[in-house]
């Protein structure tokens, strides 16, 4: 039976879009990811254009709001920002409760090349962190985690 995954950044239109894309196609047996935002938007543009870079299609992704997971149980709740942690430190139904803080890629000034490249390091980051975290064959036994901090 696969383990659920709820990803909670701000606006849930990059860092938990990506976390997501990531999750579902590299542990399709093990795990099932969702993402949602504490103020969501929508999904951002450079994102699914980065995760289409390495062979995942988000493009089907929608922004979602924390209400639409409130009361269901989920194994594990992880958020991806720092701004979202504090407003959501923990969420009801979370088994284990992580936080891995990334930098925003969508606060990225500049060309869209320097954009474009914000985007696909963040994806990278979170690519790198998801399989040392995500990928062991072995999770933390821990309630809460605060990895980074």
């Amino acid at each position: 039976m696969k383990e659920s995954v709820l990803f909670i950044c701000t606006h849930n239109s990059a860092r938990s879009q990506i976390a997501e894309g990531l999750v579902n196609a590299l542990f399709p047996d093990r795990y099932e990811a969702f993402s949602a935002g504490t103020e969501p938007l929508e999904v951002h543009p450079l994102a699914i254009q980065v995760m289409k870079e390495i062979g995942i299609d988000i493009s089907g992704h929608r922004s979602k709001s924390l209400d639409e997971f409130r009361g269901r149980e989920l194994d594990y709740v992880v958020t991806v920002c720092d701004k979202a942690h504090q407003k959501c430190p923990f969420f009801p139904g979370g088994k284990i409760q992580m936080h891995q803080g990334f930098g925003d890629p969508a606060s990225t000034n500049g060309t869209d090349s320097e954009r474009f490249e914000a985007f696909r390091m963040i994806r990278d980051e979170l690519r790198t962190w998801l399989e040392s975290t995500f990928g062991s064959k072995k999770m933390p036994e821990h309630k809460t985690f605060n990895f980074g901090l």
